[in-house]
């Protein structure tokens, strides 16, 4: 505990709002995204569909393949519990429906659907397609319920080993079905979204995975970058990595940008 206030005093201590960012790209991205007040119409999908969790007082039993939880003792936890302590804040929901609207974002994927609120978020923008991949059976089939129950019908539920799943998701379909003198392009995403595993060793091995799904504007966002010591390094190593050009660092969410047209700079902003 006392090394997470130290992480966010530190945080406070050196981010900033709008003002002095010398950057066009993420001056507009944040005087026009991060910090936009408009009431959109569909932050009330998003509101619902993470209320009616918070309803839910179904016990579910929970496969855990990350880094455990700080919260529950039990894999057996209610729905609503795992909304309220596990699950995308209504806050962040917006921000992350607000970055893929900004960003005109058409195919995402999500490592982590969890109960399904930050894929709700983004699914609430018309024309995107989501791919969202859930190791834990049980969470999964709440997740799927839950998008049939919305009519979130642009998400498509992996229920599968992260490394499994990411390998049938970015090789294009004549690759999968090994077609004669077939050409292996890799399927590129638009934004990719880390909230699965909060480990060093395995946000690297994804973030490495993934690099070749992305083209010059796609981004990267990491969930819980300071959740210990070992994520705070392994978004150093992401931040240093030759095909990362911008960074920005909210304390809850690490986004990482490609474009070659951008000088490589880092900033940490208060959202």
């Amino acid at each position: 505990m006392l090394i997470e206030l130290k992480s966010y005093l530190k945080f406070l201590y050196q981010s900033q709002n709008q003002h002095g960012l010398h950057s066009p790209f993420v001056y507009d991205l944040v005087t026009k995204c991060f910090y936009d007040k408009t009431k959109h119409s569909d932050y009330n999908l998003i509101r619902e569909y993470r209320n009616d969790l918070l309803r839910n007082r179904e016990i579910i039993k929970i496969t855990d393949f990350g880094a455990g939880s700080r919260v529950f003792k039990s894999n057996d936890r209610p729905v609503f519990s795992i909304a309220k302590n596990a699950g995308t804040t209504l806050h962040r929901a917006k921000l992350l429906f607000r970055i893929c609207k900004y960003l005109q974002v058409r195919n995402a994927l999500e490592l982590g659907t969890s109960l399904g609120i930050a894929s709700a978020a983004m699914a609430a923008n018309s024309g995107l397609n989501l791919i969202t991949i859930e190791g834990c059976p049980e969470i999964a089939k709440k997740a799927q319920e839950q998008f049939k129950k919305f009519d979130l019908k642009n998400i498509r539920l992996i229920n599968a080993n992260f490394n499994k799943a990411i390998s049938q998701v970015i090789l294009t379909e004549k690759e999968k079905l090994r077609t004669p003198n077939a050409d292996p392009k890799t399927k590129k995403f638009d934004l990719v979204y880390f909230d699965g595993n909060h480990q060093k060793e395995a946000t690297l091995e994804y973030f490495e995975k993934l690099l070749p799904t992305a083209h010059n504007d796609s981004v990267f966002i990491f969930d819980d970058i300071h959740w210990s010591p070992e994520m705070e390094e392994a978004w150093e190593i992401i931040k240093k990595h030759p095909e990362v050009r911008v960074t920005i660092d909210t304390y809850q969410w690490g986004l990482v940008f490609f474009r070659k047209e951008q000088a490589r700079q880092h900033f940490k902003i208060r959202v």
